[in-house]
């Protein structure tokens, strides 16, 4: 069916992702996805990319104070970094997109409401006969985990999917989509 071809954990909520070799897939998502927030220093308000935009040019390096730093100066303001005990996520546990769904988008085919810019998934696959689209309400086999696809996002590529079984992926996984008879 197809492969993993990258993975990305975001640290830092809005921030840009690092690419990992594999990932601990656990019940809310990889582990150490989204586990910070930044947060304005004097408010205590979130400052996210929806009203930032500049965050996106920031990758965590995990130091908290070397982060909280460069933000301060791109942002020009102070903020701090908020750890959350859940991953800030806004949609879903796990968020798989193909090559071929950029692909797609870079020639023009994108679902209308979606932005190809910054697909920020977890999951980049490649599917060289696949459409991930078609996978809402399946179940896929990655590594040791299992993921039931919810639903396509509003505004971006892929399908969101929540954990069915948790457990360790890698980059070069092979991707198995069960039959739609199996209970799930």
């Amino acid at each position: 069916m197809g492969s993993v071809a990258s993975i990305s954990v975001y640290p830092v909520k809005s921030l840009a992702g690092r690419a990992v070799p594999r990932a601990e897939v656990e019940p809310a998502g990889l582990r150490g996805d989204r586990a910070h927030a930044v947060v304005d220093a004097g408010t205590g308000e979130p400052v996210t990319v929806k009203t930032t935009p500049e965050l996106r040019q920031v990758v965590a390096t995990g130091d908290a104070e070397a982060d909280t730093i460069t933000l301060a100066e791109v942002l020009g303001r102070p903020v701090r970094l908020a750890a959350s005990e859940s991953p800030q996520v806004d949609a879903a546990a796990v968020h798989l997109v193909s090559r071929q769904a950029i692909d797609r988008a870079a020639a023009g085919d994108v679902p209308e409401g979606c932005s190809a810019d910054d697909p920020r998934a977890n999951v980049l696959l490649d599917l060289p006969d696949g459409d991930e689209r078609t996978w809402v309400g399946r179940v896929v086999r990655i590594g040791d985990a299992e993921l039931r696809v919810t639903r396509t996002p509003k505004h971006c590529l892929g399908v969101y999917a929540e954990v069915r079984r948790p457990g360790a992926i890698a980059v070069g996984d092979v991707v198995h989509l069960q039959p739609d008879d199996v209970p799930g």
